[in-house]
């Protein structure tokens, strides 16, 4: 399920954004302080074209959606998990199919866009491979240095008719 985040989830999630496996595969890899975070919530949470949502599985908070620049017909998005949780538990790969699916949903259905973007870094070939499950194209890779380290970062989209339905 997904759920609008409010102030009260704030903590929550900057802690699982600062999880290892989290920053290992995110353009930004520093770990995230709690005046940086706070600033980032202050401006997100009032900006019209962000939201920000909770990705709940079992009652319990299990990832963070978020989805910006949007404009009406497109819009981009990034979303991480309770990697640390999800792993204890053996449910990563259920809930990483089950929140792409609730996101790209939300996205075409909710947000009625006709284009949703986003990027994957290159070494992250798992991700990569899910993307294309979901019928996300890649585009051009772009070379960008974040956190004093080199990286490659492939744009990805989805067109809303070209997505995956669920059952």
């Amino acid at each position: 399920m997904l759920r609008t985040a409010t102030e009260a989830d704030v903590d929550i999630i900057r802690r699982l954004r600062n999880q290892q496996a989290n920053r290992d595969v995110s353009i930004t890899s520093h770990e995230i302080s709690a005046d940086e975070h706070a600033a980032w919530w202050a401006k997100t949470s009032v900006d019209p074209s962000r939201r920000v949502l909770i990705y709940e599985r079992d009652g319990a908070t299990a990832g963070v959606v978020s989805f910006f620049d949007l404009d009406g017909s497109s819009g981009a998005w990034g979303f991480f998990l309770d990697a640390d949780g999800l792993a204890e538990r053996g449910e990563t790969l259920p809930a990483w199919i089950e929140v792409m699916r609730e996101a790209t949903a939300y996205a075409f259905d909710e947000l009625g866009l006709d284009v949703l973007t986003g990027e994957v870094l290159e070494h992250n070939a798992v991700v990569r491979q899910m993307n294309r499950r979901f019928r996300f194209v890649e585009g051009t890779p772009e070379v960008r240095y974040a956190d004093g380290r080199e990286l490659t970062v492939i744009p990805i989209s989805l067109r809303k008719q070209d997505r995956r339905k669920g059952k």
